[in-house]
């Protein structure tokens, strides 16, 4: 990165990563220093678009208690006392201790962990599986893989909402289903801007939310179910559209298998079935669901909340045969199955599975994960049974494990056990911005880039392009998470899975077939696909029929419904009505917080003024009836525990429901612990039934009760 003038002002096209990596950016510098990033109004991707937390870019640069050089611990885990040491000392300790663990023991006590999607996702697993442990885990049970599992498995590809409305059509229905990204930035490649645009445009908007979020203060029908009940209500639209043959016969007889097992499957799940179960009426039902069916196009855009439940992967089954019945599946204005740009290799694992490196995975150490066969589509090991196995040695306790970009002890449920597992292993090495609950137990501390530090061909969830980004500043000695992996894996000999010199050789990889090294792409900014829309008219579906199969042959082979089903949360009114006596509440967790990405930028003055305090909603009749104001910290207990929010009174929710914001930790309490055990909602959960085809979490339906910190 060339050095400039100390005033010289100049302007930076790049691309944010504040959270999913979707906006395209301008970056205001004078000199070497970073002053300001703004929209860039010339975007395709997000037209000048640009969230708090992407705005927010220069304060985690330069913030004072970032970490910017390696740290070893000293004392005690816990104890923070750390020295600094240099890379090459880092580097070293830890090829030591994986050979260690490699020759000593088997490549499987080594783990690896990674938190939401980034640049170095498709390294993690890569890194993971040419040294041969099957123990990566994550948030993918919970998290958007169920979706896309469940897409490859019913059609070959995820669809996406067409909002960008290449083919000349937008949406004339849309259905934000469990997602709210008007209010929270961006995520599945989709930023909050274009889809504010999409709205405008649509002439029916449906919203299945049981928070009154903003759009549905204008929807046509907001289906206010009952928290983790959406495959019920799905599968009762489902009903309501075969009944009344609102269904696309055409594209159903000619390209799509298994419909007349799909008629006698949800004949049963009529909207009455549906009402006690939902709370949504049955009226209400058949209205929304005959809105979308009878509009010339449709798109729904579906959120985390479809996926933390106990019946995730069924439910967005139901949702996507939603899709196809109606004929919205890649035609304009529907679901798009999105074409990349040609030449670029393809560095998405929703587009290209090898990237994550599987075929690196030596075959005697498949089926040697602690969680092995336990969930037939869970894509990791699955995340309360591999801390579980580390603190009670069963099946046997990993030794070492290395945690990029994740901090498990606020995002991850059972955090106590959480806790004793990383006090329990050998070697632990965290590789983050800033020191925090999880990383004050590592041995190591890796200083981990920002996005305005790191040069990149961005793509994860966009699909149809990828983007410029241009390293524009360097603090310390901190290093692109890429760059250590291809260091540390050369040095461990993986070099069959890490051919390239240097992260800069990946990306001149990447590109050399589109005819541009990465210089020249920077300037480009952006290289797209060329659309094209019902490609499965003459290509047919990546599935094992070659059609979109209601009844998924996949399943059938894997011994897991074929045809999707309901199931009734593991804590909830109607399945344990006594416990629901003593938690009247229903808890639902997780929603989407604008200054906030999961449980980074606690730190960053400008977002923590947008939320200072960790909040509890809940409606204010409710509040009223327990004695509790606006403001007030109050307890919220389940039978796990209890931890103090604040309460924030409204009446978007039902009287029975509460939503409390997740992944709460205190920097200013100063370390170790920051407060994490003060407020962090994820210490309510524990032991419950999981789904038993992803082992999902049924996070957004417990139950709990609220009282007065006085009380």
């Amino acid at each position: 990165m060339p050095s400039v003038g100390m005033n010289e002002k100049r302007v930076v096209r790049s691309s944010c990563r504040g959270c999913h990596g979707v906006c395209q950016v301008l970056v205001h510098l004078e000199g070497d220093r970073v002053v300001k990033v703004t929209g860039d109004p010339d975007s395709p991707t997000s037209r000048g678009f640009l969230c708090p937390k992407g705005a927010a870019a220069p304060e985690l640069l330069y913030h004072p208690d970032r970490v910017v050089y390696p740290m070893r611990r000293k004392g005690e885990r816990g104890d923070n006392n750390w020295e600094r040491i240099s890379w090459e000392e880092a580097l070293g300790e830890m090829v030591e201790r994986l050979d260690a663990v490699r020759h000593e023991s088997g490549s499987e006590y080594f783990a690896m962990m990674q938190g939401t999607g980034r640049p170095y996702t498709s390294f993690t697993t890569r890194f993971a599986n040419a040294y041969g442990t099957p123990n990566f885990t994550g948030v993918t049970h919970l998290c958007y893989f169920p979706r896309w599992l469940a897409s490859v498995h019913t059609l070959g590809q995820l669809p996406i909402c067409d909002f960008y409305g290449f083919g000349g059509e937008m949406p004339e229905c849309i259905v934000l289903w469990g997602s709210n990204l008007t209010e929270t930035g961006a995520s599945d490649g989709m930023c909050g801007g274009m889809v504010t645009r999409a709205l405008k445009s649509a002439k029916s908007l449906i919203v299945v939310d049981p928070r009154r979020i903003g759009p549905a203060e204008k929807a046509n029908h907001w289906l206010q179910l009952r928290p983790g009940t959406d495959g019920a209500l799905a599968l009762a639209m489902i009903n309501t559209i075969i009944e009344d043959d609102l269904v696309d016969r055409d594209f159903i007889e000619r390209y799509t298998t298994g419909y007349d097992r799909l008629v006698e499957h949800v004949r049963a799940f009529t909207p009455e079935w549906a009402q006690p179960i939902t709370r949504v009426t049955a009226d209400d039902i058949r209205a929304a669901a005959r809105a979308y069916a009878s509009s010339s196009s449709g798109a729904i855009l579906w959120g985390n909340a479809v996926d933390m439940s106990a019946c995730n992967y069924q439910t967005a089954r139901s949702i996507l045969i939603l899709m196809a019945i109606t004929g919205n599946i890649d035609r304009p204005g529907g679901e798009v199955l999105w074409v990349p740009p040609e030449g670029v290799k393809q560095r998405s694992v929703f587009m290209n599975v090898e990237v994550a490196g599987l075929q690196f995975l030596p075959l005697d150490k498949i089926g040697r994960a602690v969680d092995a066969g336990m969930y037939p589509v869970c894509v990791s090991t699955h995340p309360p049974t591999f801390w579980r196995s580390i603190v009670t040695g069963e099946p046997y306790r990993v030794r070492a494990m290395w945690i990029v970009g994740s901090n498990p002890l606020l995002t991850m449920t059972h955090s106590l056990e959480v806790e004793k597992a990383l006090r329990n292993l050998e070697f632990t090495v965290v590789s983050d911005f800033f020191m925090t609950p999880t990383a004050q137990l590592a041995d190591l501390f890796l200083p981990a880039s920002t996005w305005l530090e790191q040069d990149d061909i961005a793509n994860i969830h966009k699909i149809w392009c990828v983007l410029a980004r241009k390293k524009v500043a360097q603090v310390g000695e901190v290093r692109d998470d890429r760059e250590v992996i291809i260091d540390l894996a050369h040095r461990l000999g993986l070099n069959e899975a890490f051919p390239w010199k240097d992260l800069r050789s990946y990306f001149e990889w990447v590109l050399e077939d589109t005819g541009l090294d990465f210089e020249a792409f920077c300037e480009k900014g952006i290289l797209a696909g060329e659309m094209r829309y019902r490609k499965y008219e003459t290509e047919g579906f990546a599935t094992p029929s070659g059609k979109l199969e209601f009844a998924s042959s996949i399943c059938e082979a894997m011994g897991i419904p074929a045809l999707p089903v309901y199931r009734e949360p593991p804590l909830s009114p109607l399945s344990t009505p006594e416990l629901a006596r003593e938690y009247p509440l229903i808890l639902t967790t997780g929603a989407k917080s604008k200054g906030f990405f999961h449980s980074e930028g606690r730190q960053i003055p400008s977002l923590r003024r947008l939320n200072p305090h960790p909040l509890v909603e809940m409606n204010a009749d409710t509040a009223a009836s327990l004695q509790i104001a606006d403001g007030d910290e109050v307890w919220v207990e389940t039978t796990e525990g209890r931890i103090i929010l604040r309460a924030h009174l409204s009446h978007r929710l039902a009287p029975d429901v509460v939503s409390a914001q997740h992944a709460w930790w205190f920097p200013e309490a100063g370390s170790p612990e920051y407060g994490w055990r003060n407020s962090s909602v994820n210490l309510l959960f524990g032991d419950t039934e999981y789904d038993p085809d992803s082992g999902s979490e049924p996070l957004r339906s417990s139950l709990c009760r609220v009282y007065g910190v006085r009380d």
